[in-house]
């Protein structure tokens, strides 16, 4: 590997971004120019937009080589996304990026220089995010469950914006799960890695395309892909109901022995059946989860379709 003039590669999935595109480009081709960063290659992916956002991206390949377009023909989702650009990009050092300005490309001059010291993943982690107050805490204790029951230890605070080095790329393409969770799956192969902290600002045009039930599918993503925790709830809750059963059992026996106490039985005993139903139920839920994956993963479906290339 060449790393004395390497190629990088900048991957930026779009989803209804047509205000945002021109704006990251321009600032991105002024870093490069100031850093005196010639050899590079910019992905855009348009992940099946609803607006202006294909013909901005088209208008931009036509006035400049270096940028490249992929058009899916649907929207996939923004993990589909990243890696169909992931896995057309050229590069030694691949850097992945949303389009919305939330990842200052000033960053990505230090992830290079961490990159050239010789780690193969750097992760741009965040230190203040400008999110709504919802936001901001539910992430806060999602990525606590995470790490906290986990198989794998996933950084927290990191989002897609990172940089992974060619080797890590070779075999990330490699792994072709259908419910994918980048960061675990780069987190998953154990390479060197360090961090570069910013803060995260606000977005500037437009607003996310990741709904409260985008963001619950992939946390979910990440909870079932790399954790067997919730198989294992079926067990503490059979335990907890057992115990239970039998010091409730234990306890109406003395007190009917002792002061011929009469309950009614039924009334508490239907209570107990309406609880442990409900928990009957998250079970089912949770197993569904997992053989819904298992099904999705045995059609052997592309993770993504192109429809057009740009530039390639």
């Amino acid at each position: 590997m060449n790393k004395t003039k390497p190629i990088y590669s900048i991957v930026i999935p779009c989803h209804n971004e047509d205000r945002n595109v021109v704006v990251i480009y321009n600032k991105l081709i002024k870093l490069f120019k100031e850093s005196r960063i010639s050899d590079f290659e910019i992905i855009f992916i348009n992940d099946g937009s609803t607006d202006d956002t294909i013909h901005q991206i088209d208008t931009i390949c036509t006035q400049d080589k270096r940028v490249k377009c992929l058009n899916l023909s649907r929207n996939f989702g923004h993990q589909a996304a990243i890696t169909a650009g992931m896995d057309y990009a050229s590069g030694d050092a691949i850097i992945t990026m949303d389009c919305d300005m939330q990842d200052p490309p000033e960053v990505i001059l230090e992830m290079i220089d961490k990159w050239k010291e010789g780690f193969q993943v750097v992760y741009a982690r965040r230190k203040n995010r400008k999110d709504s107050f919802f936001k901001k805490h539910s992430a806060i204790l999602y990525y606590k469950l995470l790490d906290k029951f986990s198989e794998v230890k996933i950084p927290r605070n990191v989002g897609d914006f990172r940089l992974v080095d060619r080797q890590v790329l070779e075999q990330l393409k490699g792994m072709k799960e259908q419910a994918r969770y980048l960061r675990g799956m780069v987190a998953w192969l154990g390479f060197r890695y360090t961090f570069v902290d910013y803060d995260r600002p606000e977005r500037i045009h437009g607003k996310t395309s990741y709904t409260l039930t985008k963001m619950m599918r992939l946390a979910m993503d990440g909870i079932l892909n790399f954790s067997l925790f919730p198989l294992k709830v079926g067990l503490f809750l059979g335990m907890l109901s057992i115990i239970g059963g039998i010091s409730f059992l234990f306890y109406m026996l003395g007190d009917t022995i002792i002061f011929h106490t009469e309950y009614q039985l039924y009334k508490w005993l239907a209570v107990i059946a309406v609880m442990f139903m409900g928990f009957q139920f998250m079970l089912m839920w949770i197993l569904g989860e997992y053989v819904g994956r298992i099904y999705n993963e045995s059609k052997g479906r592309p993770i993504y379709v192109v429809n057009e290339k740009t530039n390639f």
